[in-house]
């Protein structure tokens, strides 16, 4: 085994140092000769058949050794980290400081390299926080949102004469233009007044308009080569349509549910919004538990996981349109979301640790097919999309964090500004037995690519990058 030596510069930052004996080395040096004994060609020699000691007269002995060391430093690199029981965050740049002498074959290959590793930290007592959460029932007023909801899946959109209003579907004409000159134009665009989903200010501009009539605002495009820049959008509005509701009976209650009266509905209805009642605090309360117990633990983060991450996220187009862009403002809040991303994983896996928490292949599985329908995807076809991309381990951490919070809600003290103790038993263990038919056939699709995926991907989950070096570095 390899000798390695740890230095800490910092609660996240170390130098690694790997020591590699002559006879260690030795194996290398041996398949770095057949390697090269099968690229050159010497005259009285079959290739892949010339003598180590015609290698080094033609090539020299300082050529063989640099290309074992090549060859090997990766796996001499894990190693050593395994041997200094090390978790890296980081690829180090490897500075190869000694090698044995190529003329006596005495002396060792040391290499050493600068990486980020997860911070040691130390787990507080989490048992019994406290939180608060608003006060919450399930009043007639909840019911009748709950049924007005309904009733909107089952409205039909008729024409109206009058001036545009919240809530209101119109379609509209648009054209921009930026100094005066145009830049985009649309017809015929259909959006529903106040949704927020289209342009800063629309929903201002709309609000008392009539068919025929136009508008003019101020705001910044959202899409297309001018996305960010600041422009004048003249609207046009065509016609207004509004959501007629059918009426709340019987003959209703049969053609939207499975039940026969409106009293049955609306007892359904009222135990719906308990339930999202208890979701609703559930939610808060989760949220406040994490953040009262990342303010009881200091957790460094290394610097160059911001970097990286960061990076990433413009790199890749993580902003999205009518974003700040690459600004300093919007660098900034990224910087601080990468931050405390890190900190609550580091945290949640020591919890997940101690209460010793694991993922079944039924969790996995789950997860892929509630997160496929948020993609709007098949979930045999995102499990694929997870195998090939590589991440099935980092899902895997994901749910096992979630747990682990969940274990941490669970323990806690839950009160709302009421001042009465808020159960939140459902919310931290739901029933897993009251799935419809189409979530079961949905899990049955995705559970044999799920199985594949783990399988392929479970053993590269603790696999640490190679370092960047080459041998002929060293002088």
């Amino acid at each position: 085994m390899v000798k390695s030596t740890v230095e800490n510069l910092n609660p996240t930052r170390v130098k690694l140092t790997v020591e590699v004996s002559a006879e260690e080395l030795e194996p290398k040096i041996k398949a770095a000769y057949k390697s090269i004994a099968e690229q050159v060609q010497v005259p009285g020699f079959r290739k892949g058949k010339v003598p180590a000691p015609i290698i080094d007269q033609r090539i020299g002995r300082e050529y063989v050794i640099q290309t074992a060391i090549n060859d090997g430093l990766q796996e001499f690199y894990q190693q050593g980290l395994a041997e200094a029981e090390v978790e890296p965050l980081s690829r180090p740049e490897v500075e190869v400081d000694e090698i044995p002498d190529p003329k006596t074959n005495e002396g060792v290959l040391r290499f050493s390299g600068e990486l980020d590793i997860k911070p040691e930290v130390e787990l507080p007592e989490y048992s019994g926080l406290e939180v608060e959460v608003e006060s919450r029932t399930a009043d007639d007023e909840a019911v009748q949102k709950q049924l007005d909801e309904l009733r909107g899946r089952f409205g039909t959109l008729v024409d109206v004469e009058r001036p545009a209003a919240k809530d209101d579907f119109v379609s509209i004409d648009l054209v921009a233009t930026i100094d005066d000159e145009q830049v985009d134009s649309a017809e015929g665009l259909s959006y529903q007044v106040g949704a927020g989903t289209m342009l800063e200010g629309i929903d201002e501009a709309l609000e008392g308009l009539s068919a025929g009539e136009d508008a003019t605002f101020e705001t910044t495009l959202s899409g297309g080569e001018h996305s960010g820049e600041a422009a004048s959008v003249k609207i046009t509005l065509q016609g207004v349509k509004e959501r007629e509701l059918p009426e709340a009976d019987d003959e209703f209650a049969q053609m939207a549910s499975e039940f026969d009266t409106i009293d049955e509905l609306m007892e359904d209805l009222r135990s719906k919004a308990e339930e999202e009642v208890v979701v609703e605090q559930g939610v808060e309360a989760r949220d406040k538990v994490l953040e009262k117990l990342l303010s009881l633990v200091e957790v460094p983060v290394p610097e160059s996981v911001v970097e990286s991450q960061v990076e990433q996220h413009f790199s890749q187009g993580g902003h999205n349109a009518g974003d700040d862009h690459d600004t300093d403002e919007h660098r900034s809040e990224i910087e601080e979301q990468t931050r405390e991303a890190f900190r609550n994983e580091i945290v949640l896996d020591l919890v997940a640790e101690r209460e010793e928490i694991g993922v079944d292949q039924n969790e996995l599985i789950e997860y892929i097919v509630s997160t496929a329908s948020q993609y709007g995807m098949e979930p045999n076809q995102f499990a694929q999309m997870l195998d090939q991309a590589g991440q099935v381990p980092m899902i895997m951490g994901e749910v096992r964090r979630r747990k682990a919070l969940a274990k941490v809600l669970e323990l806690a003290v839950v009160k709302d500004t009421d001042g009465n103790d808020v159960d939140l038993s459902s919310f931290v263990t739901p029933e897993g037995d009251d799935e419809d038919a189409e979530g079961a056939d949905a899990e049955g699709v995705a559970e044999e690519q799920a199985e594949e995926s783990v399988e392929a991907q479970e053993a590269e989950m603790a696999e640490a990058e190679a370092p960047e070096q080459d041998a002929d570095e060293h002088k």
